[in-house]
């Protein structure tokens, strides 16, 4: 297996997308947001901040657990933040997951503001959609363009 197949995969170039969008509307201070594909792969928002957060391996495999037996989204504690873990997919892919740290929160307020929390999910739900879809129109113009060109170059 080459270790740069999971590179070329759909799904981490639509993550690279996703987050070079989502980034650019996610505050300086504020919320730290990350997208993990399935096979550990992750885009943070901060990469500082997600490196003081230090999370291990089984910490991301118990989220994931979590997630896949339906408990979702995932509300924890690391360190001082308030973690929310959500998949992250499209109609056609499976993305992997979205990650909010919130700074010096507790889970009960995290709690308390949970639908606050699912609204920026859904946006970032919303984003990984439109972008996917965007990347559809562009292939689709693309082939029209190949097929009006080689129909042009037959002519003359």
């Amino acid at each position: 297996m080459d270790m740069y197949d999971w590179f070329y995969s759909p799904s981490c170039a639509l993550n690279e997308q996703i987050a070079r969008q989502l980034f650019e509307i996610v505050p300086e201070g504020g919320p730290l947001v990350v997208i993990l594909d399935a096979e550990g792969h992750f885009w943070p928002s901060d990469t500082e901040r997600f490196a003081c957060l230090n999370l291990s391996e089984s910490f991301l495999r118990d989220v994931q657990e979590r997630i896949g037996d339906g408990a979702e989204p995932v509300v924890t504690q690391v360190d001082d933040c308030s973690v929310v873990v959500a998949q992250l997919a499209t109609e056609r892919t499976n993305c992997g997951y979205v990650m909010i740290a919130l700074s010096q929160y507790s889970p009960e307020s995290t709690l308390a503001n949970i639908d606050l929390v699912e609204v920026i999910l859904n946006q970032i739900g919303l984003i990984a959609r439109l972008v996917e879809k965007n990347n559809l129109l562009y292939e689709l113009q693309m082939k029209q363009f190949s097929v009006y060109s080689q129909g042009e170059a037959v002519s003359n």
